[in-house]
């Protein structure tokens, strides 16, 4: 199983875009390029901070959302990173997840996939 990310709104410009994690390691993998510790977060709750980048620069000012398994829609750790919309913000904050070690998430093509 691995940790899969992908960008939850639609690819055009906004007020906020939503990057999504699900996987074991998604809690571990924006802890490693987040500016506050979340690593004992409760479940269903909101944490404000920075996306840092390699350098520990803030990439975006964001709204991290933690949402632990089992009581997901996925059954799995969730992470839902609320950063400033725009293609350009949403992409930056994508890769830096990737780079983190989050695999893009690839298309469902029928819902028995799912299963």
């Amino acid at each position: 199983q691995h940790t899969i990310a992908a960008i939850s709104t639609a690819l055009q410009d906004g007020a906020i875009s939503i990057i999504r994690l699900s996987g074991d390691e998604a809690i571990s993998i924006v802890q490693s390029i987040f500016s506050k510790n979340i690593l004992d977060a409760k479940s269903h709750t909101i944490h404000y901070g920075f996306i840092l980048d390699d350098n520990k620069q803030p990439v975006d000012e964001v709204l991290v959302s933690i949402f632990r398994a089992p009581k997901t829609y996925t059954r799995e750790d969730i992470v839902e990173i609320n950063c400033h919309g725009g293609v350009l913000v949403m992409q930056k904050v994508l890769e830096t997840v990737l780079q983190a070690g989050a695999r893009l998430a690839e298309p469902v093509n029928s819902p028995r996939e799912l299963f």
